[in-house]
């Protein structure tokens, strides 16, 4: 045997170190694996094991039953239908994109844009919210779903849901004020579940009027059920009895919002209006509850709510009268002679006119170079204050205007809620315009000139009203001066009925009016209407009587020859005003007309507002006798039905210039 050389290793000794290390090594990736089980078994267990559950449980949201809106005696206006939404799951469709999102495609006729976002939408979904359903079409078509049905097994991840869908039972009457609902948005669906909402992708939301204002109320909480599926996500029925009593949540369904409208007044003033365009409002003189309001034209909330087309949203936006302006409060005109309510208010209170003053009408006033007509062009000859309201003589209010300047006029129509928002809140509105001599000076060329306040005084000029806050002022002056807010909303209820908020009326402030000078004023619009000579008076009623006040306003600078209103373009036409309230004796009701470019006030207005007047009393007189009918009843319109969104808008006559011709009203 070789003795061992001085330096190097034995083969035993070679082969003992590599044991060493061999199991250095093993003794380390134990420790490791037992750090790592530690980790997942006792620090992340509840998490990994939660994941884990997920992977086969699958949580399947209970939506919670929308509340219904009625009408003041409980008639359903607004209630949920039923319909199918169609949902793709990321996490159990495979082979979306080369086989299941094709064939949605074609089951539904998906264009490129929708199936685009669809593939979009699960590629997002599969890194962030895998388990998240991604709605792929709502509110399916009775072929649509029966075509999903027919090939459900070659949609993997593919579910069809019951969806309830919002029923707008009047169509194009409330729209203004019910609203619609269309998909929540992205930012609003941050930002909404940021504060505690829970929303998901495909939930619909209140857009405008009641819908949007009570969302929070109408929406109520959804429940959740958990179920066993596999790796498609199919349940699998034998296995969810492992899921114990908790594993169903149930919704709570939201609150119904009972209004102060009365349908059967609506359908009234529907029905009276003869205008294309305008507004009507009926309120409460005493309370500040509104009874009936009409803004037209309307648009169709079941449209907006549903699968409406960009044909038909652009006829929408091409519309000339822009059927989505709610045009009693979102919108505001110059309210004519119903103006000189607040022009009398304000003569009298400067103590430089009585209702006794005479004023000498020659059939125009004149100021400087220029001349001020009055509508009556022969004149009426001398008239003292209460026969200027009778007879609608401008020349009166052109020399109160003349004589006390601006500003005591802004001054009583800002007390009355001019100029300023109502706050009704459920529908947008604009503040309108009560001008003043700081208003002209800081807006106007050349600023404030005394025949600025010439035309203020006549409800010309800059004077611009909501009939809103017309109806509003009319029924101040009616109740003594109180200015309510106006509400359209009496209480919110439970499914039961059950009183969850009640809106009691609300008193914005009391007017400074001398009651002599109210009772001069009422005294002159009660000769409107029931004397010889005013403007109203071939429209009074037999049996009620009213005080009310015609207005024409002008839209278009009068020429030398007045032409009649058939002769003109639409909006070249003068608006229409009626204001009054009855009984005049002990006022309830007060009522505001506007046909936007309809004509004359006394022809054009008057009788709407005169029928109204007497329906409302007509109805009281038979809710006294007659037993109230059983609640929530779904209304069932007696009107007859709009017609479709393009041939409504074509009906509108529509000219090269854009505008109505005037054969076409």
């Amino acid at each position: 045997m070789t003795p061992p050389t001085l330096g190097n290793t034995t083969p035993g000794r070679d082969l003992k170190r590599r044991f060493l290390f061999l199991g250095l090594a093993m003794v380390g990736g134990m420790a490791v694996l037992a750090m790592q089980l530690y980790r997942l078994q006792l620090i992340r267990g509840e998490e990994y094991a939660a994941k884990s559950v997920a992977n086969f449980v699958k949580e399947v949201r209970l939506r919670a039953d929308r509340g219904v809106i009625k009408d003041a005696r409980g008639t359903i206006l607004v209630d949920s239908r039923p319909s199918f939404d169609a949902f793709i799951t990321p996490a159990f469709c495979t082979q979306c994109f080369e086989q299941v999102i094709p064939r949605l495609a074609e089951l539904l006729t998906l264009d490129a844009d929708q199936r685009q976002k669809v593939e979009d939408q699960v590629r997002a979904a599969r890194r962030n919210a895998p388990f998240q359903p991604i709605p792929v079409r709502v509110d399916l078509t009775r072929d649509e779903l029966d075509r999903l049905n027919a090939r459900r097994d070659l949609l993997d991840g593919v579910e069809v849901v019951p969806v309830p869908h919002r029923n707008y039972r009047a169509g194009t009457v409330l729209s203004h004020v019910l609203g619609y609902m269309n998909e929540i948005n992205q930012d609003e669906l941050e930002r909404l579940n940021a504060d505690g909402a829970k929303y998901a992708l495909g939930d619909y939301i209140g857009r405008r009027g009641l819908e949007r204002y009570f969302e929070s109320q109408l929406r109520g909480v959804d429940g959740v059920r958990k179920e066993v599926v596999n790796a498609r996500g199919q349940t699998i029925e034998e296995l969810n009895d492992m899921l114990g009593e908790h594993s169903v949540v149930l919704p709570e369904a939201g609150g119904n919002v009972v209004l102060s409208l009365d349908m059967r007044l609506q359908e009234a003033a529907e029905q009276a209006f003869p205008a294309v365009a305008g507004a009507v409002v009926a309120i409460d003189v005493n309370t500040g509850f509104i009874r009936a309001l009409v803004s037209r034209p309307g648009f169709d909330p079941n449209l907006l709510t549903g699968r409406i087309t960009p044909a038909q949203m652009a006829s929408l936006a091409k519309d000339p009268l822009q059927p989505m302006i709610n045009r009693v409060a979102a919108d505001h005109y110059s309210p004519g002679s119903t103006f000189k309510v607040v022009s009398a208010l304000a003569a009298y209170k400067s103590g430089l006119f009585r209702p006794e003053t005479v004023v000498n009408c020659p059939g125009g006033y004149k100021l400087g170079a220029r001349t001020w007509r009055c509508h009556k062009d022969s004149g009426h000859g001398p008239v003292n204050g209460r026969q200027a309201m009778q007879y609608s003589c401008d020349t009166w209010f052109y020399k109160v205007a003349d004589t006390l300047g601006l500003d005591p006029i802004a001054d009583m129509g800002k007390s009355l809620g001019l100029g300023s928002p109502t706050g009704i809140g459920v529908v947008a509105e604009v503040p309108g315009i009560m001008p003043s001599t700081e208003y002209h000076d800081r807006l106007s060329p050349g600023g404030y000139s005394k025949g600025m306040a010439l035309n203020s005084a006549i409800g010309q000029g800059d004077d611009n009203v909501t009939p809103l806050q017309l109806a509003l002022v009319y029924a101040s002056l009616a109740n003594g001066g109180t200015l309510y807010k106006p509400q359209l909303v009496q209480r919110i209820e439970d499914l039961d009925g059950r009183v969850i908020e009640a809106f009691q009326p609300q008193v914005v402030r009391k007017v400074d009016i001398n009651p002599a000078h109210l009772k001069a004023v009422i005294d002159s619009l009660m000769a409107v209407v029931n004397e010889p000579g005013g403007t109203a008076y071939r429209q009074r009623l037999k049996d009620i009587k009213v005080a009310g006040k015609t207005g024409t306003a002008q839209v278009a600078t009068l020429g030398a020859v007045r032409v009649k209103t058939h002769q003109m373009e639409f909006f070249a036409r003068d608006h229409a005003w009626f204001a009054g309230f009855a009984p005049a004796e002990s006022p309830e009701l007060a009522v505001v007309v506007l046909n936007e470019h309809g004509g004359h006030g006394g022809v054009d207005a008057a009788p709407t507002g005169m029928a109204v007047i007497q329906k409302y009393f007509d109805l009281k007189a038979q809710d006294a006798v007659s037993p109230p009918p059983r609640a929530n009843q779904p209304y069932t319109p007696t009107l007859p039905p709009a017609p479709d969104l393009e041939s409504a808008i074509l009906s509108r006559g529509v000219t090269p210039s854009g505008l109505p011709n005037a054969t076409a009203h």
